[in-house]
C-alpha cells in the first residue's frame, strides 16, 4: 500500500536496514536519490518514496 505518510529518519532507517547516520550521509553527498522533506530542522521521508527507492534498487538474481 502506497502512502504519503511522513516518517522520521529512525523509521526510514529501520525500513531500509541502515542507520540514521547513513541516511544523513546519503543526503549530504547525493549518493542516492532518496527524496526527503525538511520541516524546520527535522528531516522526514514519504513512505511512498521509501517504497519506490526499495523497488528501484531491487536487483534480480539474473537467472531466467
Amino acid at each position: 500500500m502506497i502512502s504519503d505518510q511522513l516518517i522520521d529518519e529512525r523509521q526510514a532507517a529501520a525500513i531500509l536496514g541502515t542507520s540514521t547516520q547513513t541516511l544523513s550521509n546519503w543526503r549530504s553527498t547525493g549518493r542516492y536519490h532518496l527524496p526527503f522533506v525538511k520541516v524546520g530542522r527535522l528531516v522526514r521521508y514519504r513512505q511512498r518514496d521509501i517504497e519506490k527507492f526499495i523497488a528501484d534498487n531491487t536487483v534480480g538474481s539474473g537467472r531466467e
